[in-house]
Parts: C-alpha cells; sequence; structure tokens
C-alpha cells in the first residue's frame, strides 16, 4: 500500500520519541528521518520504526477486501410515508385535488418521522406537502368563489 503524507509524519513523530528517549543517535536518527521521507510504501515506512517501541502495529498479509475508508456510506432506507406523501401530491391533478389531503397528512407524518428516525425521503415528503397545499388551497378558493358567485347571482 503506498504511503502518504500523514503516514510519514507518523513514522517521523516514532523517530523523534525514540531520539528523544535515547534509542537513536544524531546520525541514525537524521538517516531514518531521510528514508522515511522517501519512502513509497507503509511496509518500507514499518521496516524504518519496527525496532522502536511506538513502531507502527504490524500490517496483516495484503487484504483483498476493500479498505473500509473506500466504501460508498451505506444508504438511509427512504420513509415509506414520505413515498405515499409524493404519490398523492403527484395524483392531486389527475384526481381533482381528492389526494390533496392525505398527501398533506402523509408529508407532516413522514417529516416528524425523517427527523425522528434519520431516514431519507425528507424531499419526497416536502413535495407531497407541497402539491397537497396546494391543490387544497386550489380547490378552497374555487369553491369560494363559486359560493361568492351564487350569492350575488342569486
Amino acid at each position: 500500500m503506498l504511503a502518504s503524507h500523514a503516514d510519514r509524519e507518523r513514522a517521523v513523530d516514532v523517530l523523534r520519541a525514540g531520539y528523544g528517549e535515547g534509542r537513536l543517535e544524531k546520525g541514525e536518527f537524521d538517516r531514518r528521518v531521510e528514508r522515511v521521507y522517501a519512502a513509497r510504501t507503509v511496509g518500507e515506512l514499518a521496516l524504518l520504526v519496527a525496532d522502536l517501541p511506538l513502531g507502527p502495529v504490524p500490517q496483516p498479509a495484503p487484504v483483498t477486501a476493500v479498505p473500509r475508508m473506500f466504501l460508498p456510506e451505506p444508504v438511509p432506507r427512504t420513509n415509506g410515508k414520505a413515498v405515499g406523501a409524493a404519490i398523492c401530491g403527484v395524483l392531486c391533478l389527475p384526481t381533482f385535488g381528492l389526494t390533496g389531503i392525505p398527501a398533506v397528512v402523509l408529508g407532516h407524518t413522514a417529516r416528524t418521522e425523517i427527523r425522528r428516525t434519520g431516514e431519507a425521503g425528507d424531499g419526497l415528503a416536502l413535495t407531497g406537502l407541497v402539491l397537497g397545499w396546494l391543490s387544497t388551497a386550489g380547490w378552497a378558493l374555487i369553491l369560494t368563489l363559486l359560493i361568492l358567485v351564487g350569492v350575488t347571482t342569486g
């Protein structure tokens, strides 16, 4: 495995500690520090500090698995109520607003659960909320206008 700058600095810190404790002479310390900065792999660094008490933990045989730091983060589960809210919100137009109120209820419930559990789907819940409220407000406006027209003409 190739050595990083942080790996080299840790090796130099181990050498400094060894020098400070009197385990290395000045010339030996300087040579090892030069070799640390020239090292390309972690194995080379391990050899340079192996005889010192704060040396690195022995490296196991080469691992064929991908190191954990390079694995993708696990994707949190999407909240089912958030999906339902988005579907109800999208269906508001073809159902003439019939699914608006369920979209609002599911959206609020989903957002509460998402905050509590850390699940994914906040955007879906918000989409359902917005579309549900727009549908509900639109139908309330249409009904209000119809009532006003009926009162003024009748």
